[in-house]
């Protein structure tokens, strides 16, 4: 798993053209790839902003009979 720390002291500038990580990405399991995704997601959109403004409606209706 994906240790959730971020070092914020730590800074890497890269140029994107250049930067080819495709081979590291490919030899990793398709299960650490989506907890790195979501590992991103977090970092950049907070642990449960989705749901934190979603809320969820539910309406009964009742069938009318002829």
């Amino acid at each position: 798993m994906i240790e959730e720390k971020i070092q914020k002291n730590i800074i890497e500038v890269v140029d994107l053209h250049e930067a080819d990580d495709t081979a590291y990405w490919l030899k990793r399991s398709t299960a650490e790839r989506i907890e790195a995704i979501e590992f991103m997601r977090k970092v950049m959109f907070g642990h449960d902003r989705v749901s934190a403004r979603l809320q969820r409606v539910l309406e009964i209706a009742e069938l009318k009979t002829n």
